[in-house]
């Protein structure tokens, strides 16, 4: 028997020197050569959506979407691996894991931790990227924290990681749906001239992908949110 996917819930948009022995004087290491030091060069890139043939091309899968964009454009292919799909990207010296969880949207943070755990990824260096019903389609927005919105997957990763406070990377799908229509809208398939504008904003996507794990998340914000 098939589960089922998620559904949104209804969304209420919520050293010391030694003066006189030379011998003993160690060179002082300041604070941010220590944090240059311990940076990661491992990024984990999530996209959220559900598993199966017949929620590919819908709204609330758009996660999956831009991930599978970055992966054809660079050649590399998804391998299956515990809970999800996995493919190693590498660019400037850093590597990208992108993830996309088989767990259904709704225990998505199950595969996230897992994942973070076995790669050493730092929660700093974790991008979610999920659709947004308050943004209009295909508008952008990168944010290093904030609650779940009603989203269920979202709702999932914070309490499977116990904390808020990592980045999203939030697409716009609009809410152009009749009250209690929301979750078939969702579910559902980009309209016409949605699917006219989706490979410039699949374009962009990538391009802000390998910003944040290059420029870092404040440059991506002031160059790619609004957009």
């Amino acid at each position: 028997m098939i589960k089922c996917p998620d559904s949104y819930r209804e969304q209420t948009f919520s050293s010391t020197k030694t003066a006189d022995n030379t011998d003993n004087i160690k060179p002082e290491v300041h604070e941010h050569q220590k944090t240059i030091k311990n940076v990661s060069n491992k990024f984990l890139i999530v996209g959220l959506g559900n598993i199966g043939s017949e929620y590919v091309n819908t709204r609330h899968n758009i996660g999956f979407k831009i991930v599978d964009f970055l992966a054809r454009k660079e050649g590399i292919n998804f391998e299956t691996v515990k809970l999800g799909a996995l493919a190693e990207y590498k660019f400037k010296g850093r590597t990208f894991f992108l993830l996309k969880p088989n767990t259904y949207m709704n225990l998505s943070g199950k595969a996230v931790k897992y994942w973070m755990d076995k790669e050493n990824i730092p929660l700093e260096n974790l991008l979610v990227v999920t659709d947004d019903l308050n943004l209009s389609f295909g508008t952008i927005r990168i944010k290093p924290k904030g609650s779940d919105g009603g989203h269920n997957g979202l709702k999932n990763i914070n309490l499977i990681l116990n904390t808020q406070q990592y980045t999203r990377f939030r697409f716009g799908i609009s809410d152009e749906f009749k009250k209690g229509q929301q979750v078939d809208y969702v579910l559902g398939d980009w309209d016409e001239e949605e699917k006219a504008k989706l490979p410039e904003r699949l374009e962009l996507a990538s391009e802000i992908i390998k910003s944040f794990g290059t420029a870092g998340l404040e440059n991506t914000m002031n160059t790619f949110n609004g957009k």
